[in-house]
């Protein structure tokens, strides 16, 4: 058993580690799922700003794990105006909470944001992403 006095000086991981834990997770993922990303940027921040969780109609900010935002390669035309990247924004906060479930990694629950948001901005199937996820996490 955990003594208290073990955990007093534990503090959660700051934006830095969930962006080594993102940058390690993204460069496990399969290279043509990566591909089909482009120069996809991952950000990590604590929550989703007011305007995004509104226009979700999200009302707690800890119920929005990750959020890709962008235009899908077969949306995109080099005719289009230079714009922004695409981006996937893994939420820290929301993804702690989820950690304390106790239920997976935390670099699993990262795993998983990621390849679900980039799946489903993607049109992939739940089971394209679940055969994804069991191939990343299942290699040693």
């Amino acid at each position: 058993m955990t003594s208290t006095t073990e955990w007093r000086d534990t503090m959660a991981p700051d934006l830095a580690v969930f962006q080594a834990l993102a940058h390690a997770a993204w460069e496990r993922l399969p290279g043509q799922f990566r591909q089909m990303c482009g120069d996809l940027v991952i950000r990590v921040v604590d929550f989703a700003e007011d305007d995004v969780l509104d226009e979700l109609e999200i009302d707690s900010p800890f119920e929005l794990l990750g959020l890709y935002q962008g235009v899908s390669l077969n949306n995109k035309s080099a005719l289009d105006p230079p714009r922004e990247p695409d981006m996937v924004f893994l939420y820290r906060r929301a993804i702690l909470d989820e950690w304390t479930n106790g239920e997976d990694s935390l670099g699993e629950i990262i795993t998983h944001v990621l390849i679900h948001e980039i799946g489903h901005h993607f049109g992939f199937s739940d089971s394209d992403m679940e055969a994804i996820e069991d191939q990343v996490l299942n290699v040693a």
